[in-house]
């Protein structure tokens, strides 16, 4: 029988926790998101002076990290991108407008090989949002050596 194995709350707090002080450390306004494996949001985290914006886009950026398994920037390289018509990732951003994040920002969440959730960060430039998903990631890392 196949094990699934889920995220939950108390696995996310971490994460943003991890997310904020890499995001304080390099002086970047983000908003951080955390989403299940089914692209729902299970924390969100909008620093202090963050842009309005932020919130819709990290969320978009958790969402498609998630259900498509991978890194949001990989959907404007070879062969899923770039973002235009005849390739993959436009045919899915029209598909689910508002929803599908194709730059940097976005980071599937992975345990046991599945994919459990996503991470989305945004505010910063491309360098400032992988940063901050690395720590989070890490965190998450961390997080399941533990519970191995």
């Amino acid at each position: 029988m196949h094990q699934v194995h889920r995220i939950t709350l108390d696995d996310a707090l971490p994460l943003l926790a991890a997310g904020r002080a890499k995001a304080e450390e390099i002086g970047v306004k983000q908003t951080l998101c955390v989403c299940d494996d089914g692209g729902n949001v299970l924390a969100l985290h909008r620093l202090p002076g963050a842009r309005l914006t932020g919130v819709d886009i990290a969320i978009a950026k958790a969402f498609t990290a998630a259900g498509h398994e991978r890194a949001t920037h990989l959907f404007n390289e070879a062969p899923d991108g770039p973002a235009l018509p005849g390739n993959e990732a436009f045919g899915i951003s029209h598909m689910l407008p508002g929803k599908f994040a194709v730059f940097v920002g976005g980071f599937p969440l992975v345990f046991g090989g599945q994919i459990v959730g996503g991470v989305g960060i945004s505010g910063g430039n491309g360098k400032q949002d992988k940063a901050v998903g690395a720590a989070m990631l890490a965190e998450f890392d961390a997080l399941t050596v533990v519970r191995s």
